[in-house]
Parts: C-alpha cells; sequence; structure tokens
C-alpha cells in the first residue's frame, strides 16, 4: 500500500475571517544512560534530593567536565532514527543564564555546529494520511536542577540530582499545522527513541517534554511561506514551556491560538515571549520575555574540544538500528496482509508488535489468522494490560496462549463469545486456552439437531416475532441471541444464523 501524504489547510474562524496555525516543537528527551553528559554521577528516578550530584554537576571551582561517549552514541543513533544529517564535526557551547538551580551560571549546549543536522519525520494524521516534519537540528546539551517552592512559606529549596543530565533537543520546523499533528508528531518521535533505546519517553517522569511554538497567521500566508522560506509571512510567535502530556499539549495549543487571534483582531500585537500552561485554569501565562541567542553570550567552551567523528562509527551504528516504526508497519502489512490502521496500532509499541508477530506466527499447523490475533491483542489483552498498569513484555498471557485460543476459533472447537470467556480464565492463570476447554467444557456446540431443537422452541414460544421478521429481517438478531443464551453461548454462530433463516423463510 502506498502511504497517501496530505497538505492540509488547517483553518480556525475568526471574527474577521479565517486564521492558520503554525508551529514548531523543541522536543526534550533524557538520554537513556547510566551517568550524566559531563560527569560520572548516577541518573535514576527516585533518590532523595541531592544524592546524585558531582562536584562536576555542583560546580565547583577546578572541575572540568568529561564528555559521555555512550551519550554522544545515542544522539547519533537518535539522529538515524531520524533520517537526519550526521555531522562529523560538532561543538559545544556555554548557554549563559543566572538560575539557583544551575550552579555554575552556564548550560552546556550546542548552538552553532550541532551533533546532528537536518533530517525528516513521517507522521500519521487522525484520517490514515501522512504528513512530513522537518527535522532543523538534533543538539546535546545538560538539564539544570530543579527548584522545590512547597516545602517552605518562605524558602526555595533546590535539588541538584537532575543537573548535568544529558538532554537531546530536537527541534522541528514550522510544518505542524494544528494540535491534532502536534500530538501525532510529540507520539511519533516519542515511539522511535523507545525502538532506538535512547529515551525511555516517560513523559510523567520530565524524560520526554516539549516546548511549544505557536503563532497564527491569515489564510495563504503559510503557503507564501513554504514558497519562499521567508517567515515575515508567519505570525509572531509565543513559546510554551515543558509541556509534558499529549493532552496537556493539545489545550495549550488551542489556548494559545485563540488568544493570540482575539489579540489581534483587537488590533493588538503579539509579544514573543515564554509562557507557561496553567492545566488547572486551562490557560497560558506569561512566564518572561523571549530571549534571543545574543542574551545568552554564547561562545565556545573553551574546557571542551571540538567533537570529531569517523565515517567507520557512524556505519557501525547505522548497521546496529532496530526496525524502525514505518519499516514495521510497511512490512506488516506486506506480510501479515493487515489494514494500514491495524499495523499502525501494534507498532506504537514496539513489545505490542513483537508480542502480535510472536502470536501470529506458524505454531505447527499453519500461520494464524493476522486479522484475528490483531484484535486479540490490540483489544481485549490491550484493555487487560492497561487495567493491571502492565507492558506487553510484562504480560502474564505469553503469545503462544493467543494464538492457540485463535487456532480454537478457526477450528470450530469454540466461539468467539466462548473465547472471551476462555481468555478470563487463561488470564486468570488456570492453563492454556486448550486446557480451559476441555477442563470447563466450553467446547462450542455444532450438533445441528441440537440447535434446531433450540430453534423450534423459540420460534414456537414467540410466533408473533417470528412472523414479523419477515418485513424487518434485522429482528433475526433477537432471535440469535435467544438461542445462543439458551444453550449457554456455546452455539456454533455461523449455523444458527443458517438454521434459523431456513425456519423463518428468509
Amino acid at each position: 500500500m502506498t502511504d497517501t501524504f496530505t497538505t492540509p489547510s488547517k483553518l480556525i474562524d475568526g471574527r474577521t475571517g479565517p486564521w492558520e496555525i503554525v508551529m514548531g516543537l523543541e522536543i526534550h528527551a533524557q538520554v537513556a544512560s547510566k551517568a550524566k553528559l559531563f560527569s560520572g554521577a548516577a541518573v535514576g528516578f527516585g533518590a532523595g534530593p541531592n544524592e546524585q550530584v558531582s562536584l562536576v554537576d555542583a560546580g565547583f571551582p577546578g572541575m572540568l567536565p568529561t564528555l559521555n561517549g555512550h551519550c554522544v552514541e545515542q544522539a547519533v543513533r537518535t539522529g538515524l532514527g531520524l533520517n537526519a544529517q550526521i555531522n562529523k564535526r560538532s561543538q559545544f557551547d556555554r548557554k549563559n543564564y543566572f538560575y539557583p538551580d544551575l550552579p555554575t551560571g552556564y548550560q552546556i549546549s550546542q548552538l552553532y555546529f550541532p551533533i546532528v543536522g537536518e533530517g525528516v519525520v513521517e507522521v500519521e494524521a487522525e484520517d490514515g494520511s501522512f504528513f512530513n516534519v522537518g527535522i532543523e537540528r538534533l543538539h546535546l546539551e545538560q538539564d539544570a536542577g530543579k527548584l522545590i517552592h512547597d516545602l517552605s512559606p518562605t524558602d526555595s529549596y533546590v535539588d541538584l540530582n537532575r543537573a548535568g543530565t544529558a538532554l537531546m533537543e530536537i527541534v522541528s520546523r514550522p510544518d505542524i499545522r494544528s494540535p491534532e499533528e502536534a500530538v501525532a508528531y510529540v507520539k511519533k518521535i516519542r515511539t522511535i527513541l523507545i525502538y532506538l533505546g535512547t529515551c525511555d519517553g516517560d513523559m510523567e517522569k520530565g524524560n520526554l517534554r516539549a516546548d511549544v511554538n505557536v503563532s497564527v497567521c491569515r489564510e495563504g500566508q503559510y503557503a507564501k511561506y513554504k514558497a519562499s522560506g521567508d517567515f515575515s509571512h508567519l505570525g509572531t510567535r509565543c513559546e510554551i514551556k515543558n509541556v509534558n502530556s499529549f493532552r496537556f499539549i493539545s489545550q495549550a495549543i488551542n489556548y494559545e491560538a485563540r488568544r493570540q487571534i482575539e489579540i489581534l483582531e483587537d488590533g493588538g500585537k503579539i509579544t514573543q515571549e515564554t509562557r507557561l500552561y496553567d492545566a488547572t485554569a486551562g490557560e497560558t501565562r506569561s512566564m518572561r520575555s523571549k530571549e534571543e541567542a545574543m542574551d545568552y553570550r554564547y561562545f565556545p567552551d573553551p574546557d571542551l574540544l571540538p567533537l570529531e567523528l569517523e565515517q567507520a562509527w557512524i556505519d557501525g551504528i547505522k548497521a546496529s538500528l532496530p526496525e524502525l516504526p514505518d519499516e514495521k508497519r510497511r512490512r506488516l502489512m506486506a506480510d501479515y496482509g493487515l489494514s494500514q490502521y491495524d499495523a499502525v496500532v501494534l507498532i506504537s509499541e514496539r513489545a505490542k508488535a513483537d508480542y502480535f508477530e510472536a502470536a501470529a506466527q506458524d505454531t505447527g499447523s499453519g500461520r494464524r489468522d493476522a486479522k484475528l490475533v490483531s484484535n486479540w491483542v490490540t483489544n481485549e489483552l490491550s484493555a487487560r494490560l492497561a487495567a493491571d498498569n502492565l507492558d506487553f513484555s510484562e504480560s502474564p498471557v505469553p503469545a503462544s496462549h493467543v494464538a492457540e485460543l485463535v487456532a480454537l476459533i478457526e477450528e470450530g472447537i469454540i466461539s468467539s463469545r466462548i473465547a472471551k470467556e476462555v481468555f478470563d480464565h487463561v488470564w486468570a492463570g488456570e492453563g492454556s486456552p486448550r486446557q480451559v476447554v476441555e477442563a470447563r467444557g466450553l467446547v462450542q456446540v455444532n450438533d445441528t439437531g441440537a440447535i434446531e431443537k433450540a430453534v423450534d422452541e423459540i420460534i414456537a414460544a414467540n410466533p408473533d416475532k417470528a412472523a414479523a421478521v419477515a418485513e424487518k429481517p434485522q429482528a433475526l438478531g433477537w432471535f440469535v441471541g435467544q438461542v445462543m443464551k439458551a444453550t449457554g453461548g456455546k452455539a456454533n454462530p455461523a449455523a444458527v444464523n443458517d438454521i434459523l433463516k431456513a425456519r423463518l423463510g428468509l
């Protein structure tokens, strides 16, 4: 199947006419590493305040940073996964600002020469079409600490456990046109990072968060920007900092776009600034005026030499990449005949896709019905795992049991309705599906004589409804339900339908 790409027009109706939203996102992803970017201090969630802080992180005089090679490898790995250019020469810069959770008075980042350059990400929209989001750059930088304001009415406390933690900042181009596209883009980036193993994507812990740059412009101005590359066609942007959930990203964009449109329609001007999203109030609030690069007085870090990478080393990382989501989606569609929708749902989690393939593979009597396996994996099993807060890799029901359950349905031993009851017992740890069916006598009734007897009894007890079926054929469903109820849900549904239609003259 060929992917369908769209360039949709995203419009919001204002009092004075339609407006377009234009967005670029900066995603901050914590690098999956046991140590920080420039020190050997441990990285981990849940440690006590200031328990994971080295002298380098604390900014003690004379302490020199030492680059963590694993973090560099993870950044290159991510860049390759984003189909981006890997820069064999990059440089670390000092970004100067003064805040209590930044002991050195500067953050080590990359402005002029990032480790990863331009790339592109293919994102699926809600309607099943695709749109591309350009990646402008990915750079490495160290995180700051954390200020805690709710432990005292008069004082703020500083926890430096996060200080120096390695971050990858993934900067997109202004190619995102709606809240839904923004959420889809962040989900896609998160999925890619998890597949690559370069970030765990845990938004609740702050390991993945987004700064959303929102602007609005009149209809047609975005097309002019795309044609010319001239940013003057776009409106003044405001940056919403550190949004850490998909729901909040959507809500923040909706509010901010409306806020800007109201100001412009009232004759005002948008001030470029940094804002925070207040989830309780459902609104964005001004934090500070937006700084430019000159305000941070960037200059090359004198303690760190330029980073030089060898092409052979980059090629080795590229050769080790796993099958990525887009590749896996296309293969599942080609190899298993799945629809695009089913394949997209499965590849949203690597463990889910792996589980599906294990269940759908040959079990000695031929490959299972892939669509049926997909339904069981993405519906019943997914719901049970979510209810118990479990991942697919932690499933108490092995993939072989789902394969066996589907085989029982295919062989006509149980119906889909009975299968749900069997699954309940399998989930409870009573054994494999075949063991449960044998122990509890849940074999589907295929004896047409027994089914005919139940059908005749129900028709005889409901002559008026039987007579009405000729005029309302959809009423047949009521009879099917009654027969299934009378047989304890064990009757073969296909046989029930055939016998009822024959008896009722349909």
